[in-house]
């Protein structure tokens, strides 16, 4: 008990008149690198020798076990995932996920996102800006292919995403008003995409069938196209246009493919 005594009597801090002494978690940074300057060399003595010099881990270690001693796990929890670099942020893509299986246009989203951020006072949700260019990187990508016969009037180029214009045709002023945009992809180049997209589904399926011989096909392919009005598709919430932006949809589902085999 004698020496604990001792000990104790090293550390207690003996406040001899003055003002009193203040929280250190009160002072401003100068001040409390000061007050801990003889701890702060005792631990990096104590990192030197014993941990190869890492004082930052020594510390954060140091801090956890005082926050779960404590039986705060969540904070140090949370603590260990920013270290480790997964911050409570969620991945863009994952916001889209998010957005789209919800339901959420664009402004439902945004508004959602502030609301978020402005109540925790993170950013947990991404801006829309970074779902976009999240969103490119999930369109259909780039496949080499070749058409047997060559299709007629078509460009032998497989390395074509969206194109901006009508399709071919010669852009009037008497047919179109000025600023109709067009954004489509070549129909050749979709139709590989939705199949590449497809393709070790359809694989599996076959060995799962015991179809092995049948891999290199051919198959045939049915596709049903579709076209629709997408209605007005300009922004709600203030900015948005003074007239209404219509947009048209062409689209084509694969019904089904088949092998012709025996």
């Amino acid at each position: 008990g004698h020496k604990e005594m001792k000990d104790g009597e090293l550390y207690s801090y003996i406040n001899k008149g003055g003002r009193p002494r203040q929280h250190l978690l009160s002072l401003t940074r100068r001040a409390q690198k000061h007050r801990l300057r003889e701890l702060k060399r005792q631990v990096k003595a104590f990192a030197e020798k014993e941990e190869g010099g890492d004082i930052k881990a020594v510390c954060m270690t140091l801090f956890l076990l005082a926050l779960r001693a404590k039986n705060e796990h969540k904070q140090a929890d949370e603590l260990e995932a920013i270290m480790q670099g997964r911050g409570s942020g969620l991945h863009p893509a994952v916001c889209l996920a998010i957005r789209i299986n919800t339901f959420l246009s664009c402004s439902q989203y945004h508004k959602m996102y502030r609301t978020v951020k402005a109540v925790s006072g993170r950013q947990i949700f991404q801006p829309l800006h970074a779902l976009r260019t999240a969103e490119k990187a999930l369109l259909p990508g780039y496949h080499p292919f070749e058409w047997k016969p060559p299709l007629k009037n078509v460009s032998t180029n497989t390395e074509v995403g969206i194109i901006d214009g009508l399709s071919g045709l010669p852009l009037s002023i008497d047919d179109y008003p000025v600023d109709t945009i067009a954004k489509r992809f070549r129909y050749d180049a979709a139709l590989v995409c939705a199949l590449k997209d497809m393709e070790e589904e359809i694989l599996e399926g076959m060995k799962a069938k015991k179809l092995d011989d049948y891999l290199s096909g051919p198959f045939t392919v049915v596709v049903k196209e579709s076209c629709d009005g997408m209605g007005d598709v300009s922004e709600k919430h203030g900015s948005g246009p003074a007239v209404p932006e219509k947009a048209v949809r062409f689209s084509f589902t694969v019904m089904n493919i088949s092998i012709a085999h025996g």
